[in-house]
C-alpha cells in the first residue's frame, strides 16, 4: 500500500502554475464524478495534500502530477492546460467591421464581419447585416450550424422552412441553419439585426 503523499517543503502558492493545476485537478476530478476521499484511496496521496493542490497551496511534484494524470485518465499535459498561453481575441470598434460579400450581396444586403478567431476557435461567425431601400427580399440562405438573429431597427418579416416571424427591435431567433431563411418581407426600412452562426461544437 502505498504511503500518503508528503507534502513539498515549500507550501505557499507560487502564483499562475499552481493555480492552473488546482483548477484542472478539480475540473477533472468533478468530471469523473470522483470525491476527494476517493480520489485519495486511488492514489494513495492523503485527503489533506490532495485539499492542498486543489487550493493551489503547494507546489506538486512530477511524480505526484504523474499519478494524479494516471488516476485521472488524462495525459499530464492536461493538468498544465492555459499556462502561459497566448489566448486570441478580436475587437471591433463601433462602424469598423469589414464589408463582407455574401450570398445576397447582389440584391441589397450589407454585411459587416464583427471579429472572427482562427483555426480551432472559429467557431461562430458574428455579422451586422443591413437592409435600406436598395434591398430585395431573399429568403433561401442555407447553410450548416444554428444561427441567432437579433434585430436591433426595423421591422420586418423573417422566414424559416414554412414558419414566418414578424420580428421588431429586440425580437429573436434561434434556428437550425440547414433550413431555408431570410427576409420576406420589409416592413420598416432601415432594417439592422445581428446574426450569430455556431459552427459545429461548441463543446
Amino acid at each position: 500500500m502505498s504511503r500518503p503523499e508528503r507534502a513539498a517543503p515549500d507550501e505557499h502558492p507560487s502564483g499562475a502554475l499552481e493555480q492552473i493545476i488546482a483548477q484542472r485537478v478539480r475540473e477533472f476530478r468533478l468530471a469523473k464524478g470522483v470525491s476527494m476521499t476517493e480520489l485519495a484511496r486511488r492514489t494513495g496521496m492523503s485527503k489533506a495534500m490532495l485539499s492542498k493542490i486543489e487550493n493551489a497551496q503547494t507546489s506538486c511534484s512530477l511524480s505526484t502530477l504523474s499519478r494524479l494524470a494516471e488516476t485521472l485518465d488524462v495525459p499530464v499535459t492536461a493538468l498544465f492546460r492555459g499556462v502561459d498561453a497566448e489566448r486570441e481575441a478580436v475587437f471591433t470598434p463601433a462602424g469598423r467591421g469589414s464589408q463582407i460579400v455574401r450570398r445576397g450581396s447582389d440584391v441589397g444586403h450589407l454585411y459587416q464581419l464583427l471579429g472572427a478567431l482562427h483555426g480551432e476557435h472559429k467557431r461562430i461567425e458574428p455579422l451586422l447585416v443591413t437592409l435600406t431601400e436598395a434591398s430585395e427580399v431573399f429568403p433561401l440562405f442555407q447553410h450548416p450550424g444554428t444561427e441567432f438573429l437579433y434585430v436591433l431597427e426595423g421591422v420586418m418579416v423573417y422566414g424559416h422552412g414554412r414558419a414566418r416571424y414578424e420580428m421588431r427591435p429586440g425580437d429573436s431567433l434561434v434556428f437550425d441553419g440547414e433550413g431555408p431563411h431570410g427576409p420576406v418581407e420589409l416592413l420598416e426600412l432601415p432594417i439592422r439585426f445581428l446574426t450569430v452562426t455556431a459552427n459545429g461544437h461548441l463543446d
